[in-house]
């Protein structure tokens, strides 16, 4: 009778410690707000041209930012077309990468500005209704990148 009682004390032990292990392996999950209580959680858009913006220095760190221009075969642009970007995302330590996704809708000039993605292989995808489906792969390795798709036309179903 006193064995179980240890070997449940035990137990208890050691799940408590892979509870407190996990937390201390996982500083994304368990992070405070802001330290400083004067600071604003919101991000504001700088209006100052000599100011480098916040999502300019990211593009420096094996970041990328990319335009997508979505066209038909007449070159016309194609609006609100749906965009999905996928990309590796790492994981980190103890942690697999996880492909990750972005969703965007295209403008009335058929384009669309994604915010920093890392650098690497991106896979984009593009579907718009009157419109074959497009996806591809593409190995991103600038900072700053256009890309051009055109669309075929939709195989008619009758």
């Amino acid at each position: 009778m006193r064995s179980c009682i240890c070997l449940r004390r035990l137990f208890l032990l050691i799940a408590l410690d892979a509870i407190l292990v996990s937390g201390l392996l996982a500083p994304r999950a368990c992070r405070a707000q802001s330290s400083e209580p004067g600071k604003s959680t919101t991000q504001s858009q700088s209006d100052s041209p000599d100011k480098p913006n916040q999502n300019d220095a990211q593009a420096a760190d094996g970041t990328t930012r990319l335009r997508i221009i979505v066209t038909n075969a007449l070159d016309k642009p194609v609006g609100n077309a749906s965009v999905y970007v996928r990309f590796n995302q790492t994981g980190g330590f103890l942690r697999k990468d996880k492909l990750a996704e972005l969703s965007f809708k295209t403008n009335e000039d058929g384009t669309v500005k994604t915010p920093a993605l890392p650098q690497g292989k991106i896979l984009i995808q593009v579907i718009a209704k009157g419109w074959h489906t497009f996806g591809k792969w593409y190995e991103i390795e600038k900072d700053q990148d256009t890309i051009a798709i055109k669309l075929e036309a939709a195989p008619h179903w009758y």
